[in-house]
């Protein structure tokens, strides 16, 4: 089992319910496939770099999980067969950035704690 970590962006012009769907669904589809999510995390609306198809805005969202390398052309696959989706980023996490997320997600829980 591989660790990864997939960035995706969701077409602002969502309602909230129909945003949460669709992070919904890629979940199912990690999950269905035989992965495991370790972590996701909602960003929220932000502003892009630059306009993709138009738009200057977008609902980020953040999924780390573990999986078989095949589940990766699947996830893919359906990121680009969704419209709702305007950019996505799969990668491989070596095993610093592993360490590091682990960090991370402990620096965010103790300051929720505060």
């Amino acid at each position: 089992m591989n660790n990864y970590e997939t960035v995706f962006i969701v077409t602002p012009v969502l309602s909230d319910q129909q945003v949460k769907e669709v992070a919904d669904k890629f979940q199912g589809v990690i999950t269905e496939n035989g992965g495991q999510i370790v972590n996701m995390e909602a960003w929220g609306l932000k502003k892009l770099a630059y306009s993709i198809q138009k738009k200057t805005t977008g609902f980020y969202f953040l999924v780390e999980f573990t999986g078989e390398g095949s589940l990766i052309n699947t996830l893919e696959t359906q990121y680009r067969r969704d419209e709702r989706i305007i950019r996505f980023l799969t990668f491989k996490q070596d095993k610093f950035a592993v360490e590091y997320s682990e960090k991370r997600r402990a620096k965010l829980s103790n300051k929720q704690e505060e």
